[in-house]
């Protein structure tokens, strides 16, 4: 593999990083946009809340290590994406940084109009910013963003493009929905946990139906893509992404306490993701710019592989040990009578 597409590959994984990471944030968003009102969603609320608090912020760590990729490694596709794309990834980027305001000052804020508002800023943040960034994808994907071509609507209002939105938010609420459910158990929340657990195959169910779909709509729309996710390594990475969801369904369906439901689900969130990226090979973008093309010069990508050797040995140990962590409990002491002195 030369240095270009050893490059672009650790982008895809930085890409299928922040989908599961940040991804689950924005599901428990999504959860958080439709969990009724003051009264009836406030036990789920209280949950969202003490569940993403430890670990929100680092997500956004994955999403940096994209744009830096993309800056330094390949700045031609960054200039067209950019360019192309522009209202979509600026109002991406505007609905993170409202989302993460909105999700910091709920909390402190005294009076209950003030915690609306706040927490209706950060729940529908949650759910424009992954379908902007799904139509994005869906922009790439179908090959409407070629070297030169000027911002407009088409780029990324498309089937293609607003299939791959809705299967962004249908992915993350997916994911968020799990992630909390394995939170309710820890926190000994058993209501919460039936709750979230029917929310996560109601969601799942969704995924299934939407990339059925996509499938369909690719096929004619973005034939190289679909060719690379029915052959190959991508269509490998499909039967690995739908094996891990079916046993995803499976855990949540049965008695046990579905401890490696989250694994399962990180699996078939990531190998899907994965199998897009090697779907697209040999192209950044289908079918007018190949990773060569490009890439940037090679010192550039020389030092950008070192760099990435440098975080990998320290970034993503300790995000592994803050993750862990969280997930066993360790930096939120929370009992289900907390729960209910909040319902």
């Amino acid at each position: 593999m030369t240095a270009a597409g050893l490059v672009a590959m650790m982008m895809v994984l930085a890409i299928a990083a922040y989908a599961c990471a940040g991804g689950t944030d924005y599901g428990a968003g999504f959860w958080d946009l439709i969990a009724g009102g003051t009264r009836r969603g406030s036990r789920p609320r209280w949950l969202i809340d003490h569940a993403m608090a430890p670990v929100w912020e680092v997500n956004n760590v994955w999403l940096i290590f994209v744009l830096v990729i993309m800056w330094t490694g390949f700045p031609e596709f960054f200039r067209t994406v950019f360019e192309a794309m522009w209202l979509p990834l600026a109002l991406a980027a505007v609905g993170i940084v409202l989302r993460g305001a909105g999700f910091a000052l709920r909390k402190p804020a005294r009076r209950l109009a003030g915690r609306r508002l706040y927490g209706a800023v950060f729940a529908v943040s949650s759910l424009l910013t992954p379908f902007f960034l799904g139509a994005a994808v869906g922009g790439i994907a179908s090959g409407r963003v070629a070297p030169g071509t000027s911002a407009s609507t088409r780029a990324w209002a498309n089937p293609t493009s607003l299939l791959f939105g809705l299967l962004a938010i249908a992915m993350t609420a997916f994911l968020g929905a799990v992630f909390l459910s394995g939170d309710a158990r820890r926190f000994t929340a058993p209501d919460l946990d039936r709750y979230f657990r029917g929310r996560a195959l109601a969601a799942l169910a969704v995924v299934a139906a939407l990339t059925m779909v996509m499938l369909f709509e690719t096929h004619d729309d973005a034939p190289h893509v679909w060719h690379g996710l029915t052959h190959g390594a991508g269509l490998g990475l499909v039967v690995l992404a739908v094996a891990a969801a079916l046993t995803t369904g499976w855990l949540l369906l049965g008695t046990a306490d579905g401890r490696w439901s989250r694994s399962t689900a990180v699996v078939a969130v990531g190998a899907g993701v994965v199998a897009w990226g090697l779907a697209q090979r040999p192209y950044l973008v289908p079918v007018s710019l190949t990773v060569g093309e490009g890439a940037g010069a090679p010192s550039s990508l020389r030092w950008l592989m070192v760099v990435t050797l440098v975080a990998v040995v320290l970034i993503v140990p300790a995000a592994a040990c803050l993750y862990w962590l969280d997930t066993q409990g360790e930096l939120e002491s929370l009992t289900d009578a907390d729960l209910r002195d909040h319902g």
